[in-house]
């Protein structure tokens, strides 16, 4: 290959060259957003110009827009407790990104774990019976359920959460970071009372994030110290950092007609692998998903040999395996949708974006079809 195949969108996305151009003005701006004279007033206009940008990806008022070092603290803020709130029960779903399923304030004892099906979509009957129940223990609920699985690309249907969750008299909060910029998001629609993002995903900078509150919502800061961002989250905000998140997101919500092109990519890529190994299995494929993304097993094969052979032939993917400190986890989302260890071992995740092309798909069929054949030769003569 004269190229790297680049196809790990939903772990980061490429920077956008107006979003490096971007960052590079705003290094140059002298002033704290904070301060009141001439060079401070420049740097809070650049911050709040990004602030209606970040705002109207997701149909939002820019004053509801709490900009955060990323999608982690974001969810983490959100977990803490609303002012004047009393101390309830956290209901996250079992396909969540891991720093929600921590659970922030709420204590292990005070979570519950809520199921989904085959596909991975949230069991909203399971939600509706068991917030029911938790009516008669007191305390407010708080439900996280993500727009679109990292992993899966499966779409879940928050808007008819939100009914059941306001029904309770409970709060919802949704991960929208895989789906901003793949599919259109409205704050109003959706009916969340909070909703992450994350700049990197929509090729903005790395470290930085937003909290987004639907109106007459609020949060708790994690820190104090400081009057910044309203008040909700202290410290100096990151000028640099948050214009380029505004520019990423002004992109990428001019780009959401461009998504066709990248479904069909992807589907493309799933018949490939279906011709080379016909007993592959892609992951919700029969459900709404976002149109970038692919989980795909090959039962048989280890999921961290295919990334490391593809790598080596200039492909970039992700595994559906997690390796920490040495330990080879099992995916949670794969095990959460009942997929047997030994197949959610093999999974493997590739993600697009608007700026790969059908030669990056032929470099990904070429590279993992001479890679299955070798391997599938290697097990036979082993054994």
């Amino acid at each position: 290959m004269n190229q790297r195949a680049y196809l790990d969108h939903n772990a980061t996305s490429p920077l956008r060259p107006e979003v490096r151009e971007a960052v590079l003005g705003a290094l140059a701006l002298l002033g704290n957003p904070s301060s009141v004279h001439s060079e401070g007033r420049s740097a809070r206009a650049a911050v709040e110009e990004a602030r209606g940008k970040v705002a109207a990806l997701v149909g939002a008022r820019p004053e509801d827009v709490i900009f955060t070092s990323g999608g982690t603290e974001a969810n983490g803020l959100a977990l803490a407790a609303p002012p004047g709130s009393e101390p309830g029960r956290a209901f996250l779903s079992a396909i969540e990104h891991p720093s929600v399923l921590a659970g922030g304030r709420f204590e292990t004892e005070a979570r519950t774990v809520v199921p989904v099906t085959a596909e991975g979509v949230v069991d909203l009957d399971y939600l509706a019976r068991i917030l029911e129940h938790h009516g008669s223990e007191g305390g407010r609920p708080f439900v996280s359920l993500m727009a679109a699985n990292n992993e899966t690309g499966a779409l879940q249907s928050v808007a008819e959460a939100a009914g059941i969750v306001h029904e309770a008299g409970g709060v919802l909060h949704t991960d929208a970071v895989q789906m901003a910029g793949r599919l259109p998001v409205d704050l109003g629609a959706l009916g969340a009372d909070l909703l992450t993002l994350s700049a990197h995903k929509v090729g903005g900078p790395k470290g930085v994030g937003a909290l987004i509150l639907a109106e007459g919502a609020g949060v708790r800061p994690l820190m104090t110290g400081g009057g910044q961002e309203g008040r909700r989250r202290p410290g100096t905000e990151n000028v640099a950092g948050i214009v380029g998140f505004g520019v990423a997101a002004e992109c990428a919500g001019k780009e959401l007609s461009h998504m066709d092109k990248v479904a069909r990519l992807r589907d493309a890529l799933e018949d490939g692998v279906r011709t080379v190994a016909p007993d592959a299995i892609v992951f919700a494929q029969s459900i709404p998903r976002l149109p970038n993304t692919s989980s795909i097993a090959v039962p048989g094969l280890k999921a961290e040999t295919l990334v490391i052979g593809l790598d080596l032939a200039g492909v970039s993917i992700s595994a559906g395996s997690a390796c920490s400190s040495g330990k080879v986890e099992t995916s949670h989302v794969l095990a959460a949708m009942g997929v047997a260890p030994e197949v959610a071992r093999a999974a493997i995740r590739v993600s697009l974006g608007i700026g790969n092309s059908d030669h990056d798909i032929q470099n990904f069929l070429i590279a993992f079809g001479d890679l299955v054949k070798r391997l599938r030769k290697d097990a036979k003569e082993a054994a």
